[in-house]
């Protein structure tokens, strides 16, 4: 099973700018030293709280800071960009990186980066995603001369071609044909993840989705392979949760449910959030549960995984027995204030040190 890390990342909007991009990349470069396999970074464009409007240029900063992580974006929201400008900077990436680029793909989640970019429509914001990524992957098959008429983006590229001086050519990706893609998912049934096993992509299931909603993912997965009439497989399914270690279970707990904590801040802005665009579905454990009788502890006891390092292996062991077989589990970063960064750089530790040692191990038997 692979580890990795994943990013919105989230911070109190009251928390400079520039000592937030700092401690995400001092959690970024941690994760490459004690074992994590990859890192995925989120992109907001309309969001201090969320403040990484560019997840390729935060991650270029560490390309030579890291050894092994692999880096994706979680996710480039395609309905906000020319798909040839997507192509030329995840192929750039691609070569800087010498192949360590995943590309992380989505309609976006964030409702005012839709409203900016007029976008809220959730069927033109689906239809602009697919035509995007179809129109990166024709850029990166062929040569010039370039010529795609889709219904939102219409590319011509023929008339400036110097073929001698390499002129008029998008740059292909180092990895061929192209970086692994993957489409996440946080919808209860969500067709993304029955799109991603239909396309031969990756899935990725949200941290703030329930149980059961984790589940349904795999079942659309199922589907998707049935129509792929392929084998299904979970390896490449990536599932993110809140993960909380200490030494002890009580000690772990009360760090989870700290009101200064970060898992507390985060799940009570995520709610605020949500409520206020009416998506709430997204996170409750039981759908018929009326909004006004959610509180902050009851998200937190049905998202996060928290404990010793024995207790999280049970958790995660018994949990993928009943959400479904994924391949590679994504630790969701928090914010650092106070005694929160060093409370998450343990749990970091003690995950890929001694919890995911057990769970492969587990797995493997």
């Amino acid at each position: 099973m692979k580890l990795g890390l994943f990013g919105m990342p989230l911070h109190p909007p009251s928390r400079p700018m520039a000592e937030t991009y700092d401690e995400d990349a001092a959690k970024v470069i941690h994760a490459d030293q004690v074992g994590f396999d990859e890192v995925w970074i989120g992109e907001h464009m309309s969001c201090t709280t969320e403040p990484i409007a560019s997840p390729l240029m935060f991650m270029a900063s560490l390309i030579h800071r890291t050894r092994n992580i692999r880096f994706g974006t979680g996710v480039i929201a395609l309905p906000n960009h020319h798909p040839a400008v997507v192509a030329a900077e995840v192929a750039q990436f691609d070569h800087l990186s010498r192949g360590r680029m995943m590309l992380g793909i989505g309609p976006g989640g964030l409702a005012s980066d839709m409203e900016l970019f007029d976008v809220l429509d959730n069927t033109y914001r689906t239809e602009r995603m697919m035509e995007s990524i179809d129109t990166i992957l024709q850029l990166w098959k062929q040569d010039p001369p370039y010529h795609v008429e889709g219904k939102h983006w219409k590319i011509k590229l023929a008339d400036t071609v110097m073929p001698a001086l390499g002129v008029g050519y998008i740059p292909k990706p180092l990895q061929q044909p192209h970086p692994p893609v993957m489409m996440t998912a946080m919808s209860p049934f969500s067709d993304s993840v029955k799109t991603a096993a239909i396309r031969g992509w990756a899935p990725m299931s949200a941290n703030f989705c329930p149980e059961y909603v984790i589940a349904s993912h795999w079942n659309k997965y199922l589907e998707g392979c049935e129509v792929a009439r392929r084998k299904p497989g979970g390896e490449e399914w990536r599932v993110a949760r809140n993960i909380v270690l200490a030494r002890s279970d009580s000690e772990a707990r009360d760090r989870v449910m700290d009101p200064a904590g970060s898992n507390y801040y985060y799940f009570e802005y995520l709610w605020k959030v949500l409520l206020a665009v009416n998506y709430t579905a997204v996170m409750k454990a039981d759908p018929k549960q009326p909004d006004d009788q959610v509180t902050v502890e009851q998200l937190i006891d049905s998202m996060v995984i928290y404990g010793s390092p024995k207790t999280v292996t049970e958790k995660l062991l018994s949990f993928r027995e009943r959400t479904g077989p994924f391949g590679g589990l994504l630790m969701a970063m928090m914010d650092g204030s106070g005694a929160n960064l060093a409370r998450e750089f343990e749990s970091m530790t003690l995950l890929a040190r001694e919890v995911m040692p057990a769970v492969r191990s587990a797995l493997g038997r």
